[in-house]
């Protein structure tokens, strides 16, 4: 079954929030990760295992970096989801 863009963000929201308990409705599509939620790279990595577990998508090293705002890592769930 093909996930929704707003199923995704929901999901994304929930692992940011815990991995780093910034609140939930600060995770939106135009947040920058580092700039705007101040996500550092060990917790980008954690939440992107995390979400590989949870969407059941796998994000290679190399497509990580590419992953720069919030909209990014959802249209890049959805389009492998």
């Amino acid at each position: 079954m093909a996930l929704s863009e707003q199923e995704v963000l929901a999901g994304l929201a929930e692992l940011i929030h815990d991995e780093t308990g910034l609140p939930q409705d600060q995770v939106a599509l135009d947040k920058s990760f580092t700039d705007d939620l101040d996500i550092d790279s060990l917790s980008m990595m954690t939440v992107v295992v995390n979400a590989e577990e949870r969407f059941g998508v796998k994000i290679p090293d190399d497509s990580v970096k590419d992953l720069k705002t919030v909209r990014d890592a959802v249209d890049f769930i959805v389009k492998q989801g």
